[in-house]
C-alpha cells in the first residue's frame, strides 16, 4: 500500500483476531495502524489517511508550547491573560475559548502551519477575553496584529480547501 504523506513511517499490522476497529499508536517513531485482516483496501487506505494526519498533528502540536506563546502575545498586545490553552480536535473551529474562565482551546491543524497563523488564532481568541462578540471593538483589538489580514486569508483558504473534501466551516469560533 502506498503510505499516505507522513514525516513518520507506517507498519499496517493485519490482525485476524481484530474484527471491526483499526487504530493507530506511534510506536518508538512508527505510526503502527492495526486492522482487521478483512479490511478492504480502499476502506484501509481512507482510514489510514485519517488516522495518520490525526496522529501527526497531535505528534507536530506536542512541541509548541501553547502556553508561553499565549502569554507572549498576551503581553505584547496588552490582553488578558489565559488561564490555560491547549490543543483541541477540532474539526468545524480554529479557536475556541470561555472568556469567564479565561480558557482558550487552540485546534491541533494549526500545529502544522505557519506560526504567524497560530499567533493570529490565539490573539484573536485572547482579544474575546476582553469583547466577548465580533464587534468592530474585537475586530480593532484583534487588528492589531500586524498580520491579521494576512493569516485571516490564509484561514479562508485553508477553510474552503477543507469545504470541498470534508465540509468543514473551519470557523475561529
Amino acid at each position: 500500500m502506498p503510505e499516505p504523506h507522513s514525516s513518520l513511517p507506517i507498519e499496517i499490522i493485519r490482525s485476524t483476531r481484530r474484527r471491526r476497529t483499526v487504530q493507530a499508536s506511534i510506536v518508538d517513531g512508527v505510526i503502527q495502524v492495526r486492522a482487521p485482516a478483512s479490511i478492504s483496501k480502499a476502506e484501509l487506505d481512507a482510514t489510514v489517511a485519517t488516522l495518520v494526519a490525526r496522529l501527526e498533528r497531535r505528534h507536530r502540536s506536542e512541541s509548541v508550547d501553547l502556553d508561553g506563546r499565549a502569554r507572549r502575545l498576551a503581553r505584547r498586545f496588552d490582553l488578558p491573560q489565559p488561564t490555560s490553552v491547549v490543543w483541541a480536535e477540532q474539526r468545524s473551529r480554529w479557536g475556541s475559548c470561555t472568556p469567564s474562565t479565561g480558557e482558550l482551546r487552540l485546534s491541533n491543524r494549526l500545529a502544522a502551519w505557519p506560526p504567524w497563523v497560530l499567533d493570529y488564532v490565539i490573539v484573536h481568541e485572547l482579544a474575546h477575553l476582553v469583547e466577548f462578540d465580533h464587534s468592530p471593538a474585537f475586530h480593532a483589538i484583534v487588528d492589531r496584529y500586524p498580520l491579521a489580514e494576512r493569516a485571516r486569508g490564509f484561514l479562508i483558504a485553508k477553510s474552503q480547501g477543507e469545504q470541498d473534501t470534508a465540509d468543514d466551516s473551519g470557523s475561529l469560533d
